[in-house]
């Protein structure tokens, strides 16, 4: 690819709730900027994400080519809301590192760090490292992780 091709091509992330795209805020003015048809990316990213739980956010990733086509990778929901989502609560803490809002088993932080695995920035990574990460981040938002 040629420099020149590369700078025309726009890239666009958004979190989109699985499912639920549609042309309203974020999508719509994201990719109706670009000259994109936001009706288009919707229904394919809709039918990719069905088979997730409805209102699970998505980042998504959008490659706008100069023809104004598209191309998108989904990832993996954000950390935060799956650490949320197995201690059951619906906001992290207001003071982390001194409150403690709820708590994950160190198999809730396996099966997210299997989750999270399949992201294409972290397949180099082991799962040992995916969990201190988890483990870090549960910290930040305070759940405790308990064995």
């Amino acid at each position: 690819m040629s420099k020149k091709q590369q700078a025309a091509e726009a890239i666009v992330r958004i979190l989109v709730a699985a499912g639920k795209a549609s042309p309203s805020p974020p999508v719509g003015p994201a990719l109706g900027a670009r000259g994109v048809k936001s009706m288009d990316f919707c229904k394919q990213f809709n039918d990719k994400t069905k088979h997730i739980a409805v209102e699970t956010p998505i980042p998504t990733v959008i490659t706008i080519k100069p023809d104004r086509t598209f191309t998108f990778i989904t990832k993996t929901p954000p950390t935060t809301f799956l650490l949320k989502r197995a201690a059951g609560i619906s906001k992290g803490a207001s003071k982390p590192g001194t409150e403690i809002v709820g708590k994950v088993s160190l198999k809730h932080v396996y099966e997210i760090a299997k989750i999270k695995q399949s992201d294409a920035s972290l397949q180099h990574l082991s799962l040992e490292s995916i969990c201190g990460s988890i483990i870090g981040v549960a910290r930040s938002v305070g759940i405790q992780v308990v064995a």
